[in-house]
């Protein structure tokens, strides 16, 4: 099939100008329909959109979609467009449903000339993937929330399109930061712009309870809200049984199923802090308030723990009308089952091995649930691990190995691993981009992810149902953030998903991007912009020297850069970037990107400051650096100024903590302590150094050189270049005892990295 692919004009043809001396804008030029389509065969001539054009739909389905498109193009166009059950003009957009088609049940025929259009599919939903492409085969205002004054024309052409995988998800973790309705329904509008068909809703976890309950009202009050470590409570937030079948019906009028998540064994500290009698310990629990692992999980030895989660599930499970019920099943630590007797009874009563295997008995229990449900259970890739249940879909997040295990086993698989798919990820250089979790996956590495994985067994590769793309929000506090790191490397993933692999073209795809962002701004969506970053040297904010600097500018993909030195902020007209900058003087570079629609980038500054090297002191390097302890929460630094420390001592790595405990899920604030280290190091030579610090303060030779102190910085550090004289200098770090939105102090166990390069 793929050797009958006909693309007689490539995707960068130019359509030509509009009629009448009107000018295309330059992001409208070419075809640029994303995802791209299996067959395109190009025609002479174009098909205009007038006030009289007509849609032909003959059935109710078919006429529902072609009010949901009308609504859009009227909204866009100041049009008022009719619709007939048949066909009585040439000027029309005729939708039909016909059996026997050589496309799937997604699939759809496009036919468009100068007289009319035609879109053929077997099911509605190839029709409304029809009616997507005709969209943006219009200039992209067409997707404008008021009229715009434009010539609406259509290139006439054909295309055969139907996508490669059946799964093609987002996944939206609401625990950690939550988003209202108006956001959901926002994502669902674009989403469906670009053919994705399943939203994977991360309901509950330890941070957060996300659902209501009608049998477990205390959930309500207690699990849905916590404390920051500011003292400031964050919620309550948690959607409503009403809530939810609105967002759902929402999201079935654009094809888009969506698969609620209720976490388990793990991650459900936020329900023990409600139901602490479903612990192996019996609490007291609060609603964590910092990230990562927790020991505390349901205990599997309790028999009201299975029929808590069962209640639980048969109460979400009316809500959704999805074929899936996805339960979690990843991070959950043994520690407290080994030790719990109820557990261990349990282990011995069902004759399992291991607390593996009791992980897998639970996750079993939950299996019966659903399937008297008529529910296809999916997991995270641990449920692999003391054998799967049998029904299970598997999602391989991991890397690509559990997804790869389980299609050879036999089960469905929907690969979602972290390289390419997490959009928590930085998607440029960390001194540039907000804070995130860690991780670095640019938009062409989510492009390039290939869904099936090699090592899979050829006979195997059906069991492959598609990909999806996951967004934690530990780090992402705001919609416009989570937007920020969802797109476009969101629309990268439905191309992954939908288009035959040899039609993916990188390029082709950057060039679309400039058109597609302008329909994702008609959304109110703040996607990223690159910004710019050093290409020769690192990329810090704050550039010394000695003689010189040069600072060579790059993008992580082609854009135009534009700056100033006066101190004022770049806009379009400032001047462009076309060589590297050599500077002799201090001087404030502020640079920003330009895409062609206009939009810029954010403002990054970099400072460029003319040293001399610091001068080394006369004390000897030492082997070992002073810890002084202070215990406690301390929110500045100022709250250590004339305290005593509670206890010091000499340690030879300043990455050790005193304080830290062995498990980083079980620090609390009574574990809490900040923590100044100070001592000696010696530099080799003269020259400039990289300091990156996630310290609160940095200090070196007595002069402060960092500071993160009140930045909610949440994990992300600060760095930038100075110049040191070859010899001994003194260095003292300053990490606080507190919990911000984030990792504790005691977690992080990086104080400083001072190199050369």
């Amino acid at each position: 099939m793929l050797n009958c692919i006909k693309t007689l004009v490539a995707f960068v043809v130019v359509v030509s100008a509009f009629s009448c001396g009107q000018k295309t804008q330059p992001y409208n030029k070419g075809i640029n329909i994303t995802p791209k389509p299996l067959e395109l065969v190009s025609k002479n001539g174009k098909f205009i959109l007038k006030k009289s054009t007509v849609f032909v739909a003959g059935n109710e389905a078919l006429s529902t979609i072609a009010d949901f498109f009308i609504a859009k193009i009227n909204r866009a166009t100041g049009y008022a467009l009719g619709k007939s059950s048949e066909k009585n003009s040439d000027n029309s957009i005729e939708l039909a449903i016909v059996a026997g088609l050589t496309v799937n049940d997604e699939g759809y025929l496009l036919d468009v000339s100068s007289n009319g259009i035609q879109i053929k599919a077997k099911t509605p939903q190839g029709i409304f993937y029809g009616m997507q492409t005709l969209m943006q085969l219009l200039p992209a205002e067409i997707e404008s929330q008021k009229p715009v004054v434009t010539e609406w024309l259509i290139p006439c052409l054909s295309v055969r399109d139907e996508p490669r995988f059946k799964y093609r998800g987002q996944h939206l973790d609401v625990c950690r930061h939550f988003f209202d309705l108006e956001y959901i329904k926002k994502q669902m509008d674009v989403l469906a712009m670009f053919k994705i068909n399943k939203f994977h809703w991360h309901l509950t976890d330890d941070q957060g309870w996300r659902i209501e309950s009608k049998k477990y009202p205390q959930i309500n009050r207690i699990s849905t809200q916590r404390t920051e470590g500011e003292g400031n409570t964050y919620g309550p937030y948690f959607y409503t049984f009403e809530q939810i079948r609105e967002i759902v019906a929402y999201a079935r009028e654009r094809f888009i199923e969506i698969i609620p998540e209720i976490e388990l064994p793990g991650h459900g500290v936020a329900a023990l802090a409600a139901c602490p009698e479903l612990s192996c310990t019996g609490g007291h629990f609060e609603v964590r308030n910092i990230w990562g692992v927790a020991n505390d999980v349901y205990c599997a030895g309790n028999d009201a723990t299975i029929a808590f989660l069962t209640d639980i599930i048969e109460e979400v499970i009316p809500l959704f009308d999805s074929k899936y019920f996805h339960i979690g099943g990843d991070e959950c630590p043994k520690i407290r089952w080994e030790k719990c007797p109820k557990c261990q009874a349990r282990i011995k009563q069902e004759k399992l091995k291991d607390e593996h295997e009791l992980q897998s008995w639970v996750v079993a229990q939950i299996e019966k649930v659903l399937l008297k449900h008529n529910k296809k259970m999916i997991g995270w890739d641990e449920i692999l691990e003391g054998g799967l249940a049998t029904s299970a879909t598997v999602m391989s997040w991991r890397g690509e190995q559990g997804g790869i295990d389980a299609a050879n086993l036999g089960h469905d698989v929907i690969m979602t691993p972290g390289n390419w798919l997490y959009l928590d990820h930085y998607q440029g250089n960390s001194a540039v981009e907000y804070p995130t979790i860690g991780g670095y996956t640019t938009l062409e590495e989510t492009y390039g992810y290939e869904p099936l994985p090699k090592g899979l067994d050829s006979n195997k590769a059906h069991h492959i149902l598609g990909a999806q793309a996951n967004e934690w929000t530990e780090y992402i506090h705001s919609p416009q953030h989570c937007e920020y790191m969802a797109f476009p490397r969101m629309i990268a993933l439905a191309e992954v998903t939908w288009s035959a692999k040899e039609q993916r073209d990188y390029k082709d795809f950057e060039r679309r991007i400039d058109n597609l962002s302008v329909r994702l701004d008609a959304h109110n969506i703040n996607y990223h912009i690159p910004i710019p970053e050093q290409k020769s040297t690192r990329t810090v904010n704050h550039v010394a020297f000695i003689d010189s600097a040069l600072i060579d500018l790059t993008t992580t993909r082609p854009m135009k850069i534009v700056y100033t030195l006066d101190g004022s902020e770049p806009d379009q007209n400032s001047a462009e970037y076309r060589q590297p900058f050599r500077f002799t003087a201090n001087a404030t570079l502020k640079v920003r990107s330009v895409m062609l629609s206009g939009k810029m980038s954010r403002v990054r500054t970099i400072e460029i400051e003319k040293q001399t090297y610091a001068p080394a002191l006369s004390a000897e390097p030492t082997n070992v650096f002073k810890a002084e302890y202070y215990k406690g929460k301390h929110l500045k630094v100022a709250e250590l100024n004339g305290k005593t420390p509670d206890e010091t001592e000499q340690i030879a790595d300043p990455k050790q903590y005193k304080y830290h405990v062995g498990d980083y899920a079980e620090v609390y604030e009574r574990d809490l302590c900040s923590t100044v280290v100070s001592g000696y190091f010696s530099v080799p030579a003269d020259g400039i150094y990289y300091l990156s610090s996630l310290a609160d303060e940095l200090w070196i030779d007595g002069k402060l050189q960092i500071s993160n102190e009140g930045q909610l910085k949440k994990g992300a550090a600060s760095d930038k270049t100075i110049a040191l004289a070859k010899g001994v200098h003194a260095i003292k770090a300053i990490r606080l005892g507190n919990i911000i939105k984030g990792w504790p102090s005691q977690w992080d166990n990086s104080f400083w990295q001072i190199s050369d390069k």
